[in-house]
């Protein structure tokens, strides 16, 4: 039952995100909302939305090391696996300046998580400190867009939302399903996967690293592969980068102010400290040398992805000891 309640919860998961990002989209081009905010807030929010409902339940039942593992773990999946992935299918041009921009500020703010965790625990005014940053970035982020320098995002979400109206009342009911059952999918995936981490003996930080942080990433893997087919590069990294900007400080904020979570050192040195490297590196491969723009090939597509299978070998080969 724990395995069926996981699969199920993660299908789920995924499904109900998408539908609430579709209903709360609509909904809000109906009240008269800038497309500029519905693709920045709404859909931004949106696409994290599975990692954001996961880590807060697991936080009320007093599981930090899934709330954790899952914010950090998600960070990590998405440049390895996905960023990995998308290169070795189709090579990823970098050449927004939005990009250039969150890069370095998604280093930045994932080096003032690191240092909330030296202490060993994650108190509630770390939280409100990771919630308070985050509505400062996401506050510059909407000046940026209104001032006209927003990414293609935008015009991504104009596009869609004129080519695929929606009534009024099928928004709100979306909104509406979706929000329920994004809560009740969570709820079934936490519960699985903590049952099966006491089973097996296994912590549930492994398992929120792991399992629950590659079936809340789905989101964003198929944003990315569908903005491979349309050669929209931009989007792709501009996805995975917000995604990796609202689980450093939103998720993890949210999960420590509902409750204080204490952190195993392993946190910092194993799983901060990769998920920093894989930050430097994309941006090592997104300025190339001499500062220029350049592409993530399939080499450097190979290399993140066998990263990525490194580590979970280890994660692995610490379960089996």
């Amino acid at each position: 039952m724990a395995f069926a309640a996981i699969i199920a919860g993660l299908v789920l998961l995924v499904w109900s995100a998408d539908r609430f990002i579709e209903g709360a989209a609509a909904t809000a081009k109906h009240l008269g909302m800038p497309s500029l905010l519905i693709g920045m807030v709404i859909i931004g929010f949106g696409t994290s939305a599975p990692e954001l409902a996961v880590s807060a339940m697991a936080a009320l039942d007093g599981n930090p090391g899934l709330a954790l593992g899952n914010a950090y773990g998600s960070n990590i999946t998405n440049i390895a696996v996905i960023v990995g992935l998308t290169a070795v299918i189709a090579p990823i041009a970098v050449h927004s300046q939005v990009i250039r921009k969150e890069l370095p500020l998604l280093l930045v703010l994932t080096a003032i998580g690191g240092y909330q965790l030296i202490d060993g625990e994650l108190t509630r005014l770390d939280g409100w400190v990771l919630l308070g940053v985050f509505a400062v970035v996401m506050g510059w982020s909407i000046y940026q867009g209104i001032q006209g320098k927003g990414d293609s995002l935008i015009g991504e979400t104009e596009s869609e939302l004129v080519a695929h109206p929606m009534p009024l009342k099928n928004a709100l009911i979306w909104l509406v399903v979706g929000l329920v059952l994004l809560l009740v999918s969570s709820r079934m995936l936490v519960w699985g996967a903590v049952f099966i981490a006491q089973s097996l003996g296994v912590s549930d930080l492994i398992i929120g690293l792991t399992i629950v942080a590659i079936g809340t990433s789905l989101p964003e893997l198929a944003s990315a592969l569908a903005a491979v087919k349309k050669n929209e590069h931009d989007l792709i990294l501009g996805n995975i980068v917000g995604s990796g900007i609202f689980n450093t400080l939103a998720v993890v904020g949210l999960a420590a102010t509902i409750q204080p979570l204490a952190v195993d050192m392993e946190v910092l040195y194993r799983d901060w400290t990769l998920m920093t490297a894989l930050t430097v590196g994309l941006l090592v491969m997104s300025f190339g040398l001499n500062g220029k723009s350049r592409t993530i090939g399939r080499p450097y597509g190979l290399i993140l992805l066998l990263v990525y299978v490194g580590y979970a070998s280890y994660l692995a080969s610490t379960v089996i000891r």
